[in-house]
């Protein structure tokens, strides 16, 4: 009976993780020939709701792309040790999710070729148009950050880079939040507190997403997070957790102010079904709550509460998209405030949405994606933290 070693045993493990996320891309890519073929009326989508899984899946992934640099804009611009030793984990995920994301929001369009007429075509009155030069000039800013963290020669330059990156991750999460606050034919959006809004939860997503890795690679490799920097993490995530929940709420407060959005509260917080549920149970329950108590019990030190609460997070973010981005899509446009509107084209009706097996694939085929990207990259290049400071 062969007997294999530790490291034998994770090599074979590493093989069979790449596997199984490389299954789940090529099933991401079966599922784009599909919808190629027979377009998306094997979808969920429709005429009112455009905007599918696939743009949920794509939008976390973004969103969060940006706020895990944050652990790099902690070490690099603000000079905390203990962080900078991780910036180019964070460098790596942060290209991972980006590529992740962009790969499910290409493969979406049902004419991904036509990526050319944008490129060769440029729109400076589209926000659309502006997003490919925040997403070209993302993973550029990156790279170049990573060649100043990795190569010795280059470390001089690191703060600036990560100064850059700094910037321009803001401005790239601001024009995501601008897609939305520019689009007025749909109740859900068209407030300026989007932007701000995407900013602060893209800092507790990306916290989450770091978190988990960070301990999968520690777990893989048989090694201790410090307690000082594990208790300085944690309590920085809970400030990001209840950063984002205070704009989300500050968010619906804000469309409750105003008439014209009652009815889209009451559809969206209470009567609408599916959406309501995914919100206080899901972000608000289960994505807020549960990991704040995770993070700031010491009685439940016995559970592994970080990686916990960050998948919770995680799960909480998820939910929020899903209800923000499709259920903002179901409910009607109030083109006639105080008048009832109908016609055979659906004005006036709750648009209806059901998730297909095509959709989820694809959007896992992202997650997939960023997975190989991260889970290669480790294991090629020196992308573990070396060092544990307490400063």
């Amino acid at each position: 009976m062969a007997s294999y070693s530790i490291p034998q045993l994770r090599s074979h493990l590493f093989y069979v993780l790449m596997a199984v996320a490389g299954s789940i891309v090529l099933a991401a890519m079966f599922s784009v020939h599909s919808m190629e073929q027979h377009g998306h009326i094997i979808t969920g989508m429709n005429n009112q709701i455009v905007w599918g899984m696939p743009h949920v899946f794509a939008i976390f992934l973004i969103v969060a792309a940006s706020g895990v640099l944050n652990v790099s804009s902690i070490g690099s611009v603000f000079n905390k040790p203990a962080y900078k030793v991780r910036a180019p984990l964070a460098g790596l995920l942060s290209i991972a999710m980006l590529a992740g994301g962009l790969t499910v929001l290409m493969l979406d369009l049902g004419r991904p070729d036509r990526i050319i007429v944008a490129a060769t075509n440029f729109n400076p009155t589209s926000v659309f148009a502006w997003n490919i030069v925040l997403y070209s000039g993302m993973f550029a800013a990156v790279a170049v950050y990573l060649w100043t963290l990795m190569e010795q020669r280059m470390n001089s330059w690191s703060k600036p880079a990560g100064f850059a990156v700094f910037i321009w991750r803001f401005v790239l999460t601001t024009g995501t939040g601008v897609i939305f606050s520019f689009l007025v034919a749909r109740q859900a959006y068209g407030s300026a507190i989007l932007p701000p809004m995407f900013i602060v939860i893209s800092f507790a997503w990306g916290l989450a997403v770091f978190h988990i890795v960070q301990a999968a690679i520690y777990e893989w490799n048989g090694k201790h997070l410090d307690e000082y920097v594990q208790k300085r993490m944690r309590n920085l995530m809970g400030v990001f957790v209840i950063a984002s929940l205070y704009f989300v709420a500050t968010y619906h407060l804000t469309n409750l102010y105003f008439a014209r959005q009652t009815e889209f509260e009451r559809f969206i917080l209470v009567e609408g079904g599916i959406y309501p549920k995914l919100f206080w149970i899901g972000y608000v329950l289960l994505g807020n709550v549960l990991p704040l108590l995770l993070i700031y019990l010491p009685a439940l030190d016995r559970f592994k509460r970080i990686p916990i609460a960050s998948l919770l997070i995680i799960l909480g973010g998820f939910c929020l998209l899903y209800v923000f981005i499709i259920g903002g899509q179901a409910f009607p446009l109030d083109i006639f405030p105080g008048y009832s509107v109908s016609s055979s084209f659906a004005d006036g009706e709750i648009g209806t949405y059901q998730p297909s097996l095509p959709e989820i694939l694809l959007g896992l085929g992202g997650v997939g994606v960023a997975f190989l990207i991260s889970a290669i990259g480790i294991r090629v290049l020196d992308f573990v933290p070396r060092e544990l400071p307490k400063k």
